[in-house]
């Protein structure tokens, strides 16, 4: 097996630095997913170096790569070129450039994973060590809050859901999911190591556990609609089925002790006993399940050696999937009642918003209730407005205020369709379109490939793009670049898998093709030829390598100045209390770097509030609203610095654009009140008014 492995790493040595790839991803789903600039932005930087890397040492002509995997390379570079071009349009430049460095990132990685082809082997060990990875990541969170108690267990499960490591219960359910689906379809191939399979089996139950503790109806959803996909699109249906019951009983056995954790806390019982339990009945049914499945896998290797044996076998499971299918939805129509009923009652509950019910019964059978269908109006209504090329990437936020009508300030309309929609139009849309079906088209060649092992790792990636996909239709998932990065290398990786790549121990491996062989004559006769006619090709060569060298400086300092601006900004937030001019000179670097935004000003002025500099704060708000008009906190706090001077017909200007712009912040609405009524603003009690808000919504 090894010896077939290395053979497999010389094939396919762009394998090297897709595993550091992976790598990287792993670090960054031990930590909020990646959501911060400061994570994923420097990040970007190694991908692009491992680009590099693989581009100088592992050589690929354009024309070999497969011609749809080149039509998603192109389609993706020019949605990330309209998403920089959205810079010139958007009201929040800032978040722009922030959004379109994060699809940047997405088209660096998918380009590293499709670009060079795979073997099955060499794909396995990658999918496989980023699979392992999670579920021993999954096991380690599992553990940690079991360990954890008090306080620190309540942080970890607020409202009785967990959000330990990501900082987001839904991405968190998001990240263990995205990795369910490709170990149960790895565990499913016999050309994998029998205690492999087991691991992969038990890894899955265990993902799953872990991903209930959090509680995400987005999953619960998703569930249904992949298991769907993948016994509708992918080969290998009885396989599927044969390894999807021990998994499936693993989770159903532990499932009602892991929602019990979650209840409980919800209706504010201890639960360092449930936790426990919980922990104890998802590790025995991972066991389990896993047992089970090396146990059939190692049997199944001895059979491999009887056809008649196997194709009994075969005959026994597909005749008991298909009478547990008809059990399923016979099972699912009675549970469910009247279809229609139902249909309607979760239109009402989604239309509705939260509920004092969602609040007391369990989350996971409360119904649909969000305030995503306000989210999606909005959306919708800026994009009708904005048909063409959008609002500009990662804009809501602004419009939202505007528009909304809920309590909450969302800065994403929480679905990839519309966000795709809302931040770059029809233009953009079609492009992604284009791009992400050529990109699947591509996959889905792979799992007509003659290789065994490469039709099942092809689709085992396929279903851990999907699942990002489908959960990401309703949730903000393309922002963690800890879920979306994994996502295009999984893509990424099965157009690789298209083709196969050349044999390095082949005899023909050094003989050079004819049409080189044509190019080396032509070059041996050029000195021959008058120099005039030599020219043009050194000058194209130049010309070629300087728009590269020009381009990937660009894309260097795209990645660079956003990242350093907020280190900068992080740092002047840590000492302001203690050092303000050299937080003061921090916030002044961090605004030079990154000149669209308007994080640096706004910080200044808070930190020259606070020692009442009322003449720097309002240069400095000012200086905000000139990178961002809209900010409706600059606004409201020059109203207040104009009241607090005297300035009555500048303070009810400012104030009353303060309440345009967030016409639901009562704050502004009080100050503005005040301020008609002739009674001055006090700063500071509206300083410490905004800040118990902001803790309340924290």
């Amino acid at each position: 097996m090894t010896a077939k492995l290395m053979a497999s790493l010389r094939a396919a040595p762009a394998t090297v630095p897709a595993l550091a790839a992976l790598a990287l991803f792993v670090v960054w789903a031990v930590d909020q997913a990646g959501y911060p600039v400061t994570h994923w932005a420097p990040g970007g930087l190694i991908v692009l170096a491992l680009l590099g890397i693989a581009v100088a040492f592992v050589r690929v002509r354009w024309h070999e790569i497969p011609r749809a995997v080149r039509v998603a390379l192109c389609c993706l570079a020019a949605y990330t070129a309209l998403s920089f071009l959205s810079i010139l349009w958007a009201g929040v430049p800032g978040d722009a450039w922030e959004g379109a460095d994060r699809t940047l990132l997405y088209l660096l990685v998918f380009a590293l994973f499709a670009c060079w082809a795979q073997r099955g082997t060499s794909a396995a060990l990658a999918l496989a060590a980023w699979t392992l990875a999670l579920i021993a990541l999954a096991a380690f969170a599992l553990v940690h809050v079991d360990a954890a108690g008090g306080a620190h267990l309540q942080s970890m499960l607020p409202e009785g859901r967990l959000v330990y490591p990501t900082g987001y219960a839904n991405a968190n359910a998001a990240q263990w999911l995205m990795a369910f689906w490709p170990a149960l379809l790895l565990a499913r191939s016999e050309r994998l190591p029998w205690g492999l399979r087991g691991v992969l089996a038990g890894g899955a139950v265990l993902l799953a556990q872990v991903a209930l503790l959090s509680q995400s109806r987005g999953s619960l959803y998703s569930t249904p609609v992949m298991l769907v996909l993948v016994f509708a699109l992918l080969p290998g249906r009885v396989r599927t089925f044969a390894l999807l019951v021990p998994v499936a009983a693993g989770v159903v056995a532990a499932a009602p002790a892991v929602l019990h954790v979650g209840d409980h806390l919800r209706a504010g019982l201890v639960v360092s006993a449930n936790v426990h339990r919980a922990t104890l009945a998802t590790l025995a049914a991972a066991i389990a399940a896993g047992a089970i499945v090396a146990l059939g896998a190692a049997v199944e290797q001895r059979a491999r050696r009887s056809p008649a044996t196997v194709a009994r076998t075969h005959r026994v499971v597909r005749a008991l999937a298909v009478s547990t299918l008809v059990a399923v939805i016979a099972g699912g129509l009675a549970a469910a009642g009247n279809p229609i009923t139902r249909v309607r009652h979760a239109w009402d509950t989604f239309k509705g918003g939260y509920s004092a019910n969602s609040q007391t019964s369990s989350r996971l059978v409360s119904g649909l209730g969000s305030n995503r269908y306000d989210f999606y109006r909005v959306a919708l209504d800026e994009f009708l407005a904005h048909p063409l090329v959008g609002i500009g990437a990662d804009n809501f936020q602004q419009q939202y205020l505007i528009h909304g009508r809920s309590t909450e300030t969302p800065h994403y309309p929480h679905s990839v369709e519309l966000r795709t929609l809302l931040d770059t139009g029809l233009v953009g849309s079609l492009l992604a379109l284009v791009g992400l079906g050529a990109a699947l088209a591509a996959g889905a060649s792979a799992l007509r490939r003659p290789d065994p092992l490469a039709r099942v790792v092809a689709a085992a990636a396929l279903a851990g793009f999907a699942y990002w996909l489908v959960h990401g239709s309703f949730d903000w998932f393309w922002e963690f670049a800890g879920l979306g990065a994994p996502a295009f290398a999984m893509l990424g990786l099965a157009c690789s898998l298209a083709r196969a790549p050349a044999d390095p121990e082949s005899p023909s491996e050094g003989v050079p093709a004819p049409v080189e062989a044509g190019e080396r004559q032509v070059q041996a006769e050029e000195p021959n030829v008058p120099a005039g006619e030599r020219r043009p090709r050194p000058r194209a060569a130049l010309a070629w390598g300087a728009l590269a060298s020009l381009a990937l400086a660009t894309v260097v300092a795209s990645l660079v100045a956003p990242w350093l601006s907020q280190l900068e900004v992080q740092s002047a937030a840590q000492v302001w209390a203690k050092a303000p001019r050299t937080a003061y000179g921090k916030l002044h670097h961090a605004a030079l770097l990154n000149p669209l935004s308007d994080a640096a000003d706004v910080l200044a002025g808070s930190i020259a509030l606070r020692y009442g500099e009322l003449a720097r704060a309002d240069r400095q708000f000012a200086l905000a609203l000139a990178r961002d008009p809209g900010d409706a906190y600059a606004t409201l706090e020059r109203g207040a610095i104009a009241s607090a001077k005297g300035e009555r017909s500048a303070a009810l200007r400012l104030l009353a654009r303060a309440v345009r712009l967030d016409p639901r912040d009562q704050l502004a609405r009080q100050a503005l009140r005040l301020e008609r009524d002739g009674r001055p603003l006090s700063i500071d009690e509206l300083n410490r008014s905004i800040l118990l808000e902001a803790r309340h919504f924290a």
